[in-house]
């Protein structure tokens, strides 16, 4: 998955590598490392952000397995802004699935 993924969406706070799959539904795996948010408390709550936040944009994603990997700073948001920077990324994985499947 971390070799040339064939979708890439990023920003300052986080990275989306995207694979389709032949599964009919999208999966979703969270790297939150300690050395970039060093409390547990910040990488339990951006996961749980994370996997909520995928779960309403679910239905607007192409069946693909995605890994979520936090940058440092992410936790430093408040825990609005976090959701909307992650619901932006989701939408932007969207587009440029939606996008590339129509030039195929």
């Amino acid at each position: 998955m971390f070799k040339n993924p064939p979708y890439r969406v990023s920003d300052q706070y986080m990275l989306l590598l995207a694979r389709p799959n032949g599964l009919g539904y999208s999966r979703l795996g969270c790297v939150v490392a300690k050395k970039k948010v060093r409390r547990a408390v910040g990488r339990n709550r951006i996961k749980r952000v994370a996997r909520d936040t995928f779960r309403r944009q679910q239905q607007f994603l192409v069946p693909m397995d995605i890994v979520f990997i936090a940058h440092q700073g992410l936790d430093l948001l408040a825990p609005q802004a976090q959701t909307e920077c992650l619901q932006k990324n989701w939408q932007r994985l969207a587009r440029r699935t939606e996008h590339r499947g129509e030039q195929k």
